[in-house]
């Protein structure tokens, strides 16, 4: 398992002791939040999602991860050999199948934030040290504001959940959900 970070950490600590919660939705929202995170955490727990985590943890990285920075990573086409080889392994494939009119987007994280599988290129590489990580990684669910999305022109709002194996968080699953569909 790779170890966590001192920045990590640090920033762990801080959301534990600090009493800071999830953004909330818009309350005309919450409602039909609530009700899709109570299936998403079905797929968060699904046991291809919890085994690739584990065997990402449990390898060493690549010198390519090693070296991989969120700049590096936002300059790499989707045609670049390391985005495809995550693109193309099995958790990428079943996280697609995973998607519909409500979830436009799902990315998973390792315990580092570096990326395990995703439905498409994300922006950044690694989420270590956000708040749509590490609060997952604390055990709890992130649920973000309500934002346009560059990339489909939709209205989201992300939630991170943690990725449990048994009961300890090791990895995190965001998912960008259509606010006009949450309605």
């Amino acid at each position: 398992m790779r170890p966590m970070t001192l920045k990590s950490s640090i920033i762990l600590a801080m959301l534990s002791f600090s009493g800071i919660v999830p953004a909330q939705a818009p309350p005309e929202l919450q409602a039909k939040l609530n009700s899709e995170i109570k299936h998403l955490e079905s797929i968060s727990n699904n046991s291809q999602v919890v085994s690739a985590v584990r065997a990402y943890n449990s390898t060493p990285a690549s010198p390519e991860a090693k070296a991989m920075t969120n700049e590096k990573w936002h300059s790499l086409s989707l045609f670049d050999p390391f985005v495809r080889a995550i693109a193309k392994n099995s958790l990428s494939g079943y996280l697609k199948s995973q998607k519909d009119d409500v979830v436009s987007k799902i990315f998973v994280s390792g315990a580092d934030g570096g990326k395990v599988g995703f439905d498409a290129k994300t922006e950044h590489w690694t989420h270590e040290g956000m708040p749509k990580h590490e609060v997952p990684m604390s055990g709890k669910t992130w649920i973000g504001t309500v934002k346009l999305d560059d990339s489909t022109g939709w209205q989201l709002i992300q939630v991170g959940l943690p990725v449990l194996d048994g009961k300890k968080p090791i990895g995190s699953i965001v998912f960008g959900l259509r606010a006009d569909k949450l309605r």
